[in-house]
């Protein structure tokens, strides 16, 4: 090689090197820097989605706990059990039917900073201490089946924002009940009966104040212990006032006793008896006897191709049906929770996930015209996403006393 040409050469590499040093580098993405005011959820490209419940799996209320979780399973299921590219992972605590249980739940969940949103109460006794401490730790809490009204009430000390619910207000259920017993039973006076639970009491209070507002008369409100065995007490204070209808929206064991003691009491022999969703169980009318033939309850109702489907997946993943009224609910409450995150998650290149937690909240809070198993689903800024549709009373008889479930729906308002 001449000298001239090497010196050419050298004059182009260098000239090279100075252009390629000067050139602008390959755009690459910012680091994520979580700016949501109550923090972020951040998700490893190898590490699950997490969602928890807070659910009654335990106990004589048990039947509500693994019907919502049902639903809740179901859900995960449609989505192939993954979101976003992470495998959904579902963890839970029992919560019970009680401020205790719901504590202890509440604790535990709110310490695990993994967790994205949380499914449950079921029971508004334990809403009542849970919602607190969960939704105190950023999170969004979605209950199936807490119906107690103080929980979406903002003057009310229950109330917490992060805390909605998929389950009707009982401002529904109770109007609906009493209006039923008032224009198509045609009853003119009632008894009610709560067991000093949030759900009981609201609900009684409620059924009391609108068959009033009917014209009907309440001639008694009276309440028993959660425990409580022998009945017959509250219910022969009840029979001096000869009411024609007796509404005792209480739990099972206590509403099977109250059931079946109320027909061994004098002068109510032929007082028609109602419940609540809160003895829509399997097990209730079996636990009850003869004593639920001509029974009725007002609870959850849900019908519809979509829910059809619904029902089919349950029999083949779980055998059987349903054990209460709720499933729909839950389900509903997860989709809801997992379209939020979607929607809200920043995504890193490598899969990484962010969900901001006020993000996720406002999400879930903007639900709209949400097409679920229940219907369709707005949630206002209180955290009532359901309208009251998904209600009607079932009347049961010997073949629910017989082992058949869920009963008819008998009407609708």
């Amino acid at each position: 090689m001449s000298k001239r040409m090497y010196l050419t050469l050298s004059v182009i590499v260098l000239a090279s090197i100075v252009l390629a040093a000067c050139a602008p580098s390959a755009p690459t993405a910012a680091p994520f820097v979580c700016t949501d005011t109550i923090g972020c959820v951040d998700i490893a490209p190898d590490a699950s989605v997490h969602i928890a419940y807070a659910l009654t799996v335990s106990g004589a209320t048990s039947f509500l706990g693994e019907d919502s979780k049902g639903g809740i399973e179901i859900a995960i299921d449609d989505k192939g059990g993954k979101l976003l590219g992470h495998t959904i992972e579902l963890t839970g605590e029992d919560s019970g039917c009680s401020a205790d249980g719901g504590q202890s739940a509440g604790t535990k969940l709110a310490a695990d900073p993994t967790i994205v949103g949380v499914v449950g109460t079921n029971c508004s006794s334990a809403s009542r201490t849970a919602s607190p401490l969960v939704t105190g730790a950023g999170m969004v809490m979605i209950s199936p089946s807490a119906t107690n009204p103080d929980l979406s009430n903002p003057d009310h000390p229950d109330y917490h924002v992060g805390y909605l619910r998929t389950a009707h207000n009982d401002l529904f259920q109770g109007r609906i009940a009493a209006q039923f017993a008032f224009n198509e039973l045609k009853v003119k006076s009632a008894a009610t009966i709560h067991d000093g639970s949030p759900y009981a009491e609201s609900l009684q209070n409620v059924f009391a104040d609108v068959f009033k507002e009917l014209g009907g008369t309440i001639t008694a409100q009276e309440a028993v212990n959660v425990g409580d065995v022998d009945m017959k007490p509250v219910l022969t204070k009840i029979s001096t006032g000869s009411p024609e209808i007796i509404y005792f929206p209480i739990f099972e064991p206590e509403g099977d006793f109250m059931a079946a003691q109320a027909k061994e009491v004098s002068g109510l022999e032929d007082t028609i008896l109602m419940g609540a969703d809160g003895l829509f169980a399997v097990s209730f009318p079996g636990a009850a006897g003869q004593a639920a033939v001509g029974m009725y309850l007002s609870g959850p109702y849900v019908a519809g191709a979509a829910y059809d489907e619904f029902i089919a997946k349950w029999k083949a993943k779980f055998g059987g049906p349903p054990p209460s009224g709720f499933h729909a609910h839950a389900y509903d409450a997860t989709n809801i929770l997992l379209a939020a995150i979607e929607k809200v998650a920043v995504q890193d290149a490598d899969g990484t996930l962010h969900v901001g937690r006020q993000a996720l909240r406002d999400a879930v809070y903007a639900t709209k015209d949400f097409n679920g198993l229940t219907g369709k689903l707005t949630c206002d800024v209180y955290g009532d996403c359901a309208t009251g549709e998904a209600l009607g009373v079932f009347k049961l008889t010997e073949a629910e006393v017989g082992g058949a479930w869920p009963p008819p729906v008998f009407w609708q308002p």
